[in-house]
């Protein structure tokens, strides 16, 4: 594994997990974090015993937002090759072919919160906060507006982002920004059910579904049909197809293989 500055990462039992690691700093998020979580991501991606990624928060906050030091000529330095910025990072999440876990276990505001959106699965802590309070500071979140306006409807979307207003995690699940909520203390067992589950799921399918699903995501329905057909025959075409079809007929559970 690359050597990290801003983050933590670990592999055990098919998950992959990423700590976002500036807790003096509440884990906002600059360039060299942004970076180095495009590299943890290339990683997970090409280890096939990576099945599921989780993002998680060091300390009591998620991620409170954009490291406005680094924005304005902080002194940090990118130790690794620079990979894209944070637009990049959430094209990268969003087309991740792998399931996508955000562990929020505290404030997720700003660029956190895009992190939260840009994921397959966000799972809250009871305690969590959420917000795009970019506003208050004389700026906008432009950036996270993309993959915000893909989950929040449009009047809530807009009161979030004017306002600049926390809501806590009960209004967050209200309005689509996370998948669930849960007790502070049973945030870990949840994360790891829901890691363990999708874990049992064919490692091919899913890739070919997310990919399928970011594909389509922004095509009508004309074009998004023919296309999604021709992916149905790719997935028909797999191993794990035939032996889920095989297993199912068989009465027993399937053993996938990846292909």
């Amino acid at each position: 594994m690359a050597a990290f500055q801003k983050i933590k990462t670990a592999l055990s039992a098919g998950v992959y997990t990423i700590t976002l690691s500036y807790p003096e700093r509440r884990n906002a998020i600059g360039p060299v974090m942004t970076n180095e979580l495009l590299h943890a991501l290339a990683e997970a991606d090409a280890d096939a015993n990576a099945r599921v990624v989780v993002i998680t928060g060091e300390g009591k906050a998620f991620c409170a937002g954009g490291d406005f030091g680094a924005m304005t000529g902080g002194s940090d330095q990118n130790a690794l090759p620079p990979k894209g910025d944070y637009a990049d990072l959430l094209l990268a999440l969003s087309r991740f072919e792998k399931p996508v876990i955000a562990k929020v276990n505290g404030a997720a505001m700003g660029g956190g919160l895009g992190l939260v959106a840009a994921s397959t699965f966000a799972i809250a802590s009871s305690d969590a906060q959420f917000g795009t309070p970019e506003i208050n500071v004389g700026l906008f979140p432009m950036m996270i507006m993309a993959v915000l306006a893909r989950i929040v409807p449009k009047r809530q979307l807009l009161t979030m982002m004017l306002m600049g207003d926390k809501m806590d995690a009960a209004a967050a699940a209200n309005v689509g920004l996370v998948t669930s909520v849960v007790p502070a203390e049973g945030l870990d067992a949840a994360t790891g059910e829901l890691a363990n589950k999708l874990i049992g799921k064919s490692p091919m399918t899913m890739r070919l579904g997310l990919r399928a699903y970011a594909l389509q995501s922004d095509l009508d329905l004309e074009h998004a049909l023919p296309l999604l057909r021709e992916k149905l025959g790719e997935c028909l075409g797999t191993d794990d197809a035939r032996e889920g079809l095989m297993a199912f007929l068989e009465k027993r559970s399937p053993n996938w293989t990846g292909k």
